[in-house]
């Protein structure tokens, strides 16, 4: 049977991003009247219910922060010492699922309102791995950095606890790898939190603020571009930067560009939100290498990928940079499993692309060799085997769950270190003497070392996506296993036992950020999804 090509993505890209994309404005920047004299600080704890695999829970969501007591027009609002902290109850039955430790990611949406201007905002955070209760409610604290709030006219600012969204990625309880696999958790506030939900009040305005509209600011600064409109183009979901429109300095010959971030449709003073290098910022689109698919067929897909590894021997995390994969979707296959369960079966194949080499551009890390001599590698990972992506989405209804198993052989090459400032000379060969090794949940099938990442998804018929999908994307996790090095040293010099000491080793944990894919040999890809000449249109930004 042959199935359907390559599909657009899911609904999932408006539903993190248009909030940010289309409700944001470009507030003129004007000089501060006043400066907040106090400090206005939150703690609230909430009713929410998660839904979780055994179903829906109730929880306590206690967030934490502290803002300006007011603030005058334009001057930037800045929310700082935020936490979020959710504690699921013990009949949540997590250990089976997680294992007997896990690390947790939080993003937390916060609705924005001031007189009729609406937005909303993304509070993220990470966690430190923890030790899952044996018995006894599960309890993640998290912490970050989050957007900040500009708006030009006067009126009471309120920020409104919304929606939740909780990762949990497991680990052994000695910090050794396990087999790769992760938890999206979605919360709402619980029906007691009605009428509780509100976290802050700023006034803005010269003075106290009364909650009714000032007097605008006189000669309010003109933004210096009219703002698109929220249909003129594709949203971008938080994280996730999209090129500037053809005709401008850095986006010329790309594909048009949505409205970005801090504007709004019909311009003017309004309510901005400003992420830490927030997607779609006057700098335009962030560099990216060149991603070029070759005489592409109907099926072909090309994407970037890009986030952070953890060394555990260095009690750090190292970014692997933007890189290109190039991919080739397989024929979906309708399964019926032994138990009576419904599967559509899609194995894909693909290679990274870097100057025409299957590897990703050349990334620094910095470490302490043997905990006091700083040193800076500069290395790749070298693709040595086949990259397979298979996808698996049980048809239940009315949910449909994926489960998207990625396999690489890598090898970790080092091109240069320098201890203290003072190059080494590593020689050309200097690399992991076997590829990267994941646990493998299925290792009669997929013998041998390499990679394991596992992306879930959930499509909910008449509601959107989340997760992890092939074609729209999403976060990625997985445990890596460093292995020794060798070849490293020139002159007589042997360096593989100072890489091997420092850097090789188990438990290190891995997450990717996949963007939206090209569907690079249709006739016409769906606006939004590839620039003008056929390279993915959406460049992810690296999640913790």
């Amino acid at each position: 049977m042959r199935g359907p090509g390559p599909t657009p993505r899911p609904s999932r890209a408006r539903a993190r991003g248009a909030t940010i994309a289309a409700f944001v404005a470009l507030a003129p920047l004007l000089p501060a009247a006043a400066v907040a004299v106090g400090t206005l600080k939150v703690d609230t704890a909430l009713p929410y219910v998660c839904t979780l695999p055994s179903g829906q829970q109730p929880a306590t969501v206690r967030i934490t922060a502290a803002f300006p007591d007011r603030a005058a027009p334009g001057e930037e609002i800045r929310p700082t010492d935020v936490t979020t902290t959710v504690e699921l109850p013990a009949s949540a039955d997590l250990t089976a699922s997680l294992g007997p430790t896990v690390r947790a990611e939080t993003r937390l949406t916060v609705d924005v309102a001031q007189n009729e201007q609406r937005a909303q905002a993304t509070w993220s955070g990470t966690a430190q791995s923890l030790v899952v209760p044996a018995e006894g409610p599960l309890a993640v604290t998290t912490t970050g950095d989050v957007p900040t709030l500009t708006t030009g006219t006067a009126g009471d600012l309120t920020l409104t606890a919304a929606g939740l969204a909780l990762d949990l990625a497991p680990g052994a309880a000695d910090g050794a790898s396990t087999a790769p696999a992760s938890l999206s958790v979605t919360c709402v506030p619980g029906q007691d939190a009605e009428g509780r939900t509100l976290l802050a009040t700023v006034p803005v305005g010269a003075g106290p603020g009364t909650g009714e509209p000032g007097t605008p600011p006189a000669s309010p600064s003109a933004p210096s571009a009219t703002p698109s409109s929220p249909s003129s183009g594709p949203s971008s979901p938080p994280g996730r930067t999209v090129p500037a429109g053809p005709g401008t300095a850095e986006g010329a010959g790309r594909a048009p560009a949505g409205p970005r971030a801090g504007q709004q449709a019909g311009g003017g003073r309004g309510l901005t939100v400003t992420e830490e290098d927030a997607p779609g910022t006057p700098a335009g689109r962030p560099a990216a290498p060149p991603c070029v698919t070759e005489n592409p067929t109907p099926t072909s897909l090309s994407a970037y990928i890009t986030g952070y590894s953890n060394v555990r021997k260095l009690n750090g995390a190292t970014l692997i940079p933007v890189s290109c994969v190039l991919i080739e979707q397989g024929q979906p296959e309708f399964v019926i499993q032994p138990d009576g369960s419904m599967h559509l079966l899609t194995p894909s194949v693909g290679n990274l692309s870097y100057q025409g080499r299957k590897q990703t551009p050349p990334f620094k890390a910095t470490f302490l060799t043997f905990g006091f001599a700083p040193a800076t590698a500069t290395m790749v990972l070298e693709q040595t085997g086949p990259l397979t992506v298979d996808s698996d989405v049980l048809l239940v209804f009315p949910d449909n769950l994926s489960e998207t198993y990625i396999r690489a052989r890598f090898v970790l090459r080092v091109l240069d270190v320098r201890v203290n400032g003072t190059r080494l000379d590593v020689g050309p060969d200097c690399r992991t003497e076997k590829p990267l090794t994941s646990p493998e949940p299925d290792p009669v099938k997929h013998p041998g070392d390499h990679l394991v990442l596992l992306g879930k998804g959930q499509l909910i018929n008449g509601t959107d996506a989340t997760g992890y999908l092939l074609t729209g994307g999403g976060p990625l996790t997985g445990e890596v296993s460093i292995p020794a090095f060798k070849g490293c040293g020139a002159g007589g010099e042997n360096l593989d036992r100072l890489l091997t000491a420092s850097i090789s080793g188990p438990g290190n944990h891995i997450r990717q950020v996949q963007g939206q894919t090209c569907a690079v040999g249709v006739d016409v890809p769906t606006e939004g999804q590839c620039t003008e000449d056929r390279q993915p249109y959406v460049v992810p930004k690296p999640e913790r």
